[in-house]
């Protein structure tokens, strides 16, 4: 039987990627699921789409950059379900640009940060005292491999990123023994959209330092349908590009655990991706 069975599960950018992933893999698991996006349409959408079969699934559209939208959210999954046991801290943007661009990207800089760093306070200021009064709960915060060091071309993203794996690195001495604590750090994942957001395609690049030419082949292979087989394949170790998929299996492990199990923090990567951060 699974861990997640009967369990509470928040999602903030559940909409889509692997919060919509992680949303399906904990229903199959058991969980009870609240998914939150900033996207009112597109969660309706999902929570329609997951819910079939009347599993227990509700979305609400939240701005994660409003603490009292996600205090709310959290709020209502707890009428809901009676408790929350897990909250994951998903949403995020990535507007890569170097700083000498400050003029173009400043806007997307200051909303990154918002959503970023402060959404993350939200979702854990948001569920801390449930969990606290609980005895019990699970935050699982997403970073970035963009946290481990300062990369050119991504100087705010990788900030906000490593602030996230600070936070979290006090809320689990703080809480020890009552609210376990994860940091997942994904390498790149194409299919989640993040690359959207993305204002300068060269800012890229320097995560990848002297692989960088490697790189540039490779994403004009993707681009055009002509990755080599094994580096679509998981089971190669020359994988290149994690699906949603891949990651969200991921965090589902790092939540399916017992109690008394915390997988504090994972790095999730494919063995050949170009990056060397």
């Amino acid at each position: 039987m699974s861990d997640l069975q009967g369990k509470t599960v928040v999602i903030t950018g559940a909409a889509g990627g692997f919060g919509r992933l992680v949303a399906e893999m904990a229903l199959e698991r058991g969980a009870n699921v609240m998914g939150l996006d900033i996207d009112g349409e597109a969660i309706d959408t999902t929570v329609r789409a997951l819910a079939g079969g009347d599993r227990p699934a509700l979305g609400v559209q939240v701005d994660v950059t409003d603490a009292a939208q996600v205090r709310d959210a959290v709020n209502a999954a707890v009428d809901a379900f009676g408790r929350v046991d897990v909250m994951v801290n998903n949403a995020g943007v990535m507007p890569n640009a170097f700083l000498a661009d400050h003029a173009r990207a400043l806007p997307a800089w200051d909303r990154c940060i918002d959503i970023n760093l402060k959404g993350v306070l939200h979702g854990v200021c948001a569920v801390y005292d449930h969990m606290m009064s609980q005895g019990r709960g699970h935050i699982v915060n997403v970073s970035s491999i963009y946290g481990n060091a300062g990369v050119a071309g991504a100087a705010v993203g990788c900030a906000t990123k490593a602030a996230v794996v600070v936070l979290s690195n006090a809320l689990r001495v703080e809480t020890q023994g009552v609210i376990k604590v994860t940091v997942v750090r994904p390498s790149g994942v194409p299919g989640t959209g993040l690359g959207s957001t993305v204002i300068d395609g060269g800012s890229v690049l320097p995560l990848a330092a002297h692989h960088s030419g490697r790189l540039v082949e490779n994403l004009k292979k993707m681009v055009a349908g002509e990755l080599a087989p094994e580096q679509q394949d998981p089971e190669n170790p020359a994988y290149w590009a994690l699906s949603p998929v891949d990651l969200a299996s991921q965090i589902i492990y790092a939540i399916d655990q017992p109690l008394g199990i915390t997988i504090s923090d994972i790095t999730v990567r494919e063995t050949g991706e170009d990056y060397v951060y």
